[in-house]
C-alpha cells in the first residue's frame, strides 16, 4: 500500500481514502513535521511541529510505530500526560 501522506514542492499531499482510522501518519515539509490521523468518525486531524530538535527526531523515524514510540517518550520526558 502506498503511504497516504507525502510532501513535494507544492505542499503536503493526503490520500484519506488510504488512511486507517486512529493511525498516526507523518511527513516533513519545509523543515516542519506534519502529523495526520483520521479519527473514528473519519475526520482528519493535522498537527504541525516546528521545534527543530523534535522535527529532526521525526525525520529519522522510518516506520509509524517508531513515531508513536518517539511521542510516548517525548510526552513522558516533558511531563505532558495531564
Amino acid at each position: 500500500m502506498d503511504y497516504p501522506v507525502s510532501a513535494d514542492e507544492n505542499g503536503v499531499n493526503l490520500k484519506p481514502e488510504k488512511m486507517e482510522k486512529e493511525k498516526l501518519y507523518h511527513c516533513i515539509f519545509k523543515n516542519k513535521a506534519f502529523l495526520i490521523f483520521k479519527d473514528s468518525q473519519d475526520v482528519l486531524n493535522c498537527y504541525e511541529i516546528e521545534q527543530e530538535d523534535l522535527v529532526e527526531q521525526i525525520r529519522k523515524c522510518t516506520h509509524d510505530d517508531e513515531l508513536e514510540k518517539l511521542f510516548e517518550g517525548y510526552i513522558e520526558g516533558q511531563n505532558l500526560k495531564n
